[in-house]
C-alpha cells in the first residue's frame, strides 16, 4: 500500500457523519470478514485496494463508499494482526461503540421546528 493510500484510508476512519452509502459499505464489511482470519482480512483489503486503483486511478479518487470499505477492512486487518482468531463484530468494540452512539443519538429529543415568521 502506498503512502496516498495510507493517507486516504486514515482520512476515511477520521470521526464525521457519514453517509448512508459509507455506513452500508462498512456494514456489507463487517459481515464479509465475520469468520476471517487476518490472512483472509488482508487478502480481501488488497482486493479492494487494487480494484480502486483499476477503476478509479488511485483510492483518492474513488467515492466515499469504496474509501469507506477500503478503511473498514484496514481497521478489521489491523484489529486481527494482534487478534490471532477470527473477525467478529460482536466483540469488536469499534463497532460496539459506533452501535451504542447511534442508539444514544436515536433517542436524544430533537428541536422543536421553528415557527413560521409572524407577518
Amino acid at each position: 500500500m502506498t503512502d496516498d493510500a495510507g493517507d486516504v484510508l486514515e482520512a476515511a476512519l477520521e470521526p464525521h457523519e457519514p453517509a448512508a452509502a459509507e455506513i452500508e459499505a462498512r456494514r456489507r464489511v463487517r459481515d464479509r470478514a465475520t469468520g476471517m482470519t487476518h490472512h483472509e482480512a488482508r487478502g480481501a483489503l488488497e482486493a479492494v485496494l487494487a480494484d480502486a486503483d483499476a477503476d478509479a486511478g488511485d483510492l483518492e479518487s474513488a467515492d466515499a463508499a469504496v474509501r469507506a470499505e477500503a478503511a473498514e477492512w484496514q481497521r478489521i486487518t489491523d484489529l486481527l494482526l494482534d487478534h490471532g482468531g477470527p473477525y467478529t463484530p460482536d466483540t469488536d468494540a469499534y463497532v460496539q461503540g459506533q452501535l451504542t452512539a447511534r442508539e444514544h443519538h436515536r433517542d436524544r429529543p430533537r428541536p422543536p421546528a421553528p415557527s413560521p415568521p409572524a407577518g
